[in-house]
């Protein structure tokens, strides 16, 4: 194959602002049934409502898949490293400890026992060592996957003529992780084990597969995409077919015939997961490549600026979501409702948590200082300029 990222001038992408966008989504459809789901009694439909959610499994793989894509495309040609990880770790690490912070702070103030005043700076370097809490695990895996970036990239660039072998290996090397983690890891006593090694969800190694596709992927995303293209009628049976049988791995396999507990069995690391989430990734590329065609003819008005507006706060979206969740949660475990309401209630709820993350990250973006909370600073204290009054800010077009 011949490399075709040779483009002098860097462009906007507009699939890859489809797929952050949507990954964001997912990630916040998948916590918001998390909600909903605690809120239920046992019956049909909360067994049913779990079961269905496993289809949408593939989120978090796909925002490594999307790093793996923007990383290769904007530093692939580039081997500044010690600039890169400035930047990047400049743009994670302080949302990352600034939000576990806050939400530590919320927690308190809304009487959540877990959280307290007297073990705060304990409890604090807990979750930030160990990425366990307000759903900020994957902060640690994308600093993780900047440090094993480089490394990746010299792999790909030292042989260039086996990068589809380099694929292949990395496959075979995740399906086997994936194996020992189900069949291996779970039957083994790790209570002495290092909590990194342990701890798989937050093991940047245990997805390293994701990470190589979404290098491979842009490296040759022309050839991707008139594959994909080629054979999309295909690709949809596939995925529509293994979106369901993840419901027969998850009810019947998993937890009828091995007998595996809820973790266990909800485990993002198993066998066939690989293999679906390859088929979901590959079906959003595709989508997100005919989104790109079909901008590149003009968007409505109105759905450009939308999209325009997602894609500014999308990484803000992740970090604060656990505010719209908190209050949907609230809302539910107050009312009390019957299961089939709160299976009808999961798209509002849903659409709750998207509107309150995206008006809180969007005051972010547009209120200095507090850019830096999703990774845009807006104010630099060191500039000379001086703070521009809330009034202006709220009244200014974009």
């Amino acid at each position: 194959m011949t490399n075709t990222t040779t483009a002098k001038k860097r462009q906007h992408l507009y699939e890859i602002d489809f797929m952050r966008i949507f990954f964001t989504l997912g990630v916040l459809f998948n916590h918001t049934v998390n909600q909903f789901t605690s809120a239920m009694t046992d019956g049909d439909a909360y067994y049913t409502v779990r079961s269905a959610r496993v289809m949408f499994h593939y989120t978090r793989m796909g925002f490594i898949f999307i790093s793996g894509v923007v990383l290769t495309l904007t530093y692939f040609k580039k081997h500044d490293w010690s600039k890169f990880l400035k930047k990047r770790f400049g743009g994670s690490i302080w949302p990352y400890l600034s939000w576990n912070a806050l939400l530590m702070i919320l927690m308190i103030l809304v009487g959540n026992p877990n959280y307290s005043l007297n073990s705060f700076s304990s409890k604090y370097f807990t979750i930030v060592m160990h990425g366990s809490s307000f759903y900020l695990y994957y902060m640690l895996l994308v600093m993780q996957l900047y440090l094993l970036f480089p490394v990746i990239v010299y792999i790909f660039q030292h042989f260039n003529n086996f990068h589809s072998l380099i694929l292949s290996i990395s496959f075979i090397v995740q399906l086997l992780t994936d194996f020992w983690v189900k069949f291996g890891m779970s039957q083994t006593d790790t209570s002495s084990w290092p909590y990194w090694f342990k701890a798989v969800s937050i093991n940047i190694f245990a997805y390293q597969f994701y990470i190589f596709f979404g290098v491979y992927a842009w490296l040759y995303h022309e050839k991707v995409y008139a594959f994909l293209d080629k054979h999309i009628k295909k690709l949809v049976v596939l995925a529509i077919s293994m979106a369901f049988g993840m419901i027969i791995y998850y009810r019947i396999w998993n937890q009828q015939y091995l007998q595996l507990d809820s973790d266990h069995a909800l485990s993002l690391h198993q066998p066939y997961i690989v293999c679906y989430d390859i088929v979901m990734l590959s079906l959003i590329f595709w989508i997100g490549k005919k989104y790109a065609e079909r901008q590149a003819r003009g968007l409505p008005d109105w759905l450009q600026s939308l999209m325009d507006r997602a894609v500014k706060v999308s990484f803000g979206m992740y970090l604060n979501q656990t505010i719209g969740l908190l209050i949907v949660s609230t809302i539910l475990h107050t009312l009390s409702l019957p299961n089939w309401l709160l299976v009808m209630l999961i798209p509002v709820g849903w659409l709750v948590v998207v509107l309150i993350s995206f008006a809180l990250a969007w005051a972010c973006y547009k209120i200095p200082p507090f850019g830096f909370l999703i990774g845009r600073p807006n104010w630099h204290p060191f500039k000379n300029r001086s703070l521009p009054s809330i009034k202006n800010i709220l009244i200014s077009k974009e």
